[in-house]
């Protein structure tokens, strides 16, 4: 598996992370079929949330890994916290038992790394830095991110953390490239040109912050999958053109369309399918030609100026 840093943390990690959010509906001799492929692939980082499952995928991951002190130098482990029924919340009563509850259920003394999930309207950035100090100071948590933060949000909590922020989970996908899509249309008339999330692509390659596209298979907001979707026939015929062209499946071609971009991304996985997360596995191996990745965007129904 390929190896990238992982924003300015100095922690290498695979490419591409292994996302665990639905593995709470998993047997535990599944789930462990499923972390061992990953394993054997050489993805070693998994990606978790406190209310994935409502707790309970961090809980199915422990019970069929089978952590100990051994198992878990072997893994890197990254969750969220922030999200409440109805509300968000990046209060420090919350974070920190948020986190002990997340360190209880993956059986484990510590995490390589904390996001928070969504942006919280009453952030107090000096109360989240003092929390963050605590928690690195304490060993619960190695190092900090955030999920679907613009980048003022971020600068804003960078000025009281006196850390960095070493990752941004964001949706992104074939189907769902404003990122780029405003990028291409500079100066333009038209709604492709709307800069809906204040360049977070480009400041985040400015400031060694990896992204993490999250929902890589899907179309809107979880509105379904476009691989084999009669809804997306251009572009699915364009995916097994350019997968036959490299010998692999199209599930592999979408994880390496996001992978040929320059900004290094980071993919999450979201599938428990243990043959679909080997072909997203496998597309670290693969590189796209500069024209294959435009086709494809194309495809998708994306337009150039």
């Amino acid at each position: 598996m390929r190896k990238i840093l992982l924003g300015k943390s100095g922690l290498e990690v695979p490419t591409v992370a292994v996302g665990c959010m639905r593995i709470s509906g998993m047997s535990d001799q599944d789930a462990e079929r499923f972390i061992r492929t990953a394993l054997d692939s050489g993805a070693n980082f998994f990606d978790h949330a406190d209310i994935y499952g409502g707790g309970n995928s961090e809980k199915r991951f422990a019970s069929a890994y089978g952590m100990t002190d051994d198992k878990r130098e072997k893994v890197i482990l990254q969750s969220k916290c922030g999200i409440r029924p109805n509300a968000y919340d990046f209060s420090k009563e919350h974070i920190l038992k948020s986190v002990d509850g997340i360190l209880s259920r993956l059986n484990t003394d510590y995490l390589d790394v904390l996001l928070l999930h969504r942006p919280d309207a009453l952030c107090e950035p000096e109360e989240v830095a003092e929390t963050f100090a605590y928690l690195k100071n304490t060993g619960k948590v190695r190092n900090f991110g955030v999920s679907n933060h613009n980048p003022m949000q971020i600068a804003l909590l960078e000025k009281y953390l006196g850390m960095p922020i070493v990752a941004n989970q964001l949706q992104m996908s074939i189907t769902n490239a404003t990122m780029i899509s405003a990028g291409l249309n500079v100066n333009m008339e038209n709604d492709r040109a709307t800069v809906r999330d204040g360049s977070v692509l480009d400041w985040c390659r400015l400031n060694d912050i990896t992204i993490q596209p999250w929902s890589p298979f899907q179309y809107g907001f979880f509105s379904g999958v476009f691989v084999d979707n009669p809804k997306f026939e251009a572009l699915n015929k364009k995916l097994d053109e350019v997968a036959d062209a490299h010998g692999v499946s199209k599930n592999t071609i979408v994880i390496a369309w996001l992978l040929r971009h320059p900004a290094k991304l980071m993919p999450v996985t979201g599938t428990t399918n243990v043959q679909r997360l080997t072909d997203c596995l496998k597309a670290a191996d693969v590189t796209l030609t500069r024209r294959e990745w435009y086709d494809i965007f194309l495809a998708a129904g994306n337009q150039l100026p």
